[in-house]
């Protein structure tokens, strides 16, 4: 009998029970509460087909629907201080960063790439919200400034692409510094007198809508993101007042003239090819590639129709590197106690 319980009741079982359907089949929409099958979602760019609402999208699937034939060069994020301060709270700070790193495969909350956009140059710094809500640190700042210098290096668009909380507090000062840090490089993006664009996604809150996120030259907004500083209930308790309907979101700040255009996905990389176009003149930049040598926006050339590496951010690289010297020495003073208590310990 053992030909019936080995072999016969367990092929009935199989084709009488039913499967298992695997759990990321469907995903419910956060606005309308309209349930999306994955593949739908995916085809529609991860915009809601019932609603038109715009659910949050990886770094990697954003740059492969944003640059030319879905390629493009990324670049290694620079080496920063691990826990500077030996943060912690109910979790040290180093095992926070090792448990995103692991979850995400990625280096910190930022992702640069080089590309092309209707064949023009673009380089572009987004930050991966998936990583520590894509908080502010150091190797962040450090992330931005590396985009500016190879869109300078380029004569290349510079695009940032926030979704963010704001500074991380587990590096303190050290987050807070990465402000003014980015301002520097976008004003290196400015003398060298090339094009900075940012791309406000939900959310872009706290320190990085406080700098970089907006003094872009255009500042284009995807439908429905939240953008502010403090949220909408600290400020309610703050100001003991009921804020209006639909404040700090893309459409508001583009009545009170806070945002340049909101621009739906499925449109994004039309518009921004427009932009680009008459912000960096293609047919300059098309006459250059053939060897005309015709002038770039600015009136400079090299004879390859771009700036040269070395031209624009002089006095900006020089307030970056007055920077590093002062991050150094904040930590060489940190250092200092934890030495003397080590020794007295000893």
């Amino acid at each position: 009998m053992n030909w019936l319980t080995n072999f016969i009741r367990p092929r009935i079982r199989s084709l009488v029970q039913p499967k298992e359907a695997p759990d990321n089949l469907w995903q419910k929409c956060p606005s309308c509460e309209g349930m999306l099958f994955h593949r739908d979602l995916a085809e529609n760019m991860n915009v809601c087909t019932h609603c038109g609402h715009h659910l949050r999208i990886t770094v990697k699937e954003r740059l492969a629907l944003l640059f030319d034939g879905g390629t493009y060069e990324t670049f290694e994020i620079p080496n920063v201080a691990q826990d500077p301060l030996k943060f912690k709270d109910k979790k040290k700070y180093a095992d926070r960063l090792k448990d995103s790193q692991t979850k995400t495969k990625l280096k910190d909350a930022m992702t640069i790439a080089k590309g092309t956009v209707d064949g023009i140059p673009l380089v572009v710094s987004a930050f991966n919200f998936s990583f520590m809500g894509g908080s502010m640190g150091m190797a962040v700042g450090e992330a931005i400034v590396k985009g500016a210098e190879e869109a300078i290096k380029a004569g290349a668009a510079f695009m940032v692409i926030p979704a963010s909380g704001g500074a991380r507090m587990q590096e303190g000062m050290l987050s807070l510094i990465q402000m003014p840090r980015s301002i520097i490089a976008v004003e290196m993006v400015k003398e060298a007198r090339l094009p900075y664009i940012v791309l406000l996604t939900d959310p872009t809150t706290g320190g990085v809508s406080a700098s970089f996120a907006m003094v872009g030259d255009i500042h284009i907004a995807e439908p429905g993101a939240t953008i502010g500083f403090a949220g909408k209930r600290v400020i309610e308790e703050t100001i003991r007042e009921q804020l209006p309907p639909g404040f700090q979101t893309a459409e508001y700040l583009l009545e009170h003239g806070m945002v340049d255009m909101v621009v739906p996905r499925k449109e994004f990389r039309q518009t921004l090819a427009r932009i680009l176009g008459m912000l960096m003149n293609k047919g300059a930049y098309e006459a250059s590639k053939n060897g005309k040598g015709r002038k770039s926006l600015n009136g400079r050339t090299n004879g390859a129709g771009v700036l040269p590496a070395t031209y624009g951010g002089t006095k900006a690289m020089a307030q970056v590197k007055q920077a590093e010297k002062a991050l150094k020495k904040l930590a060489a003073v940190k250092e200092k106690p934890a030495q003397k208590k080590a020794a007295g310990s000893a």
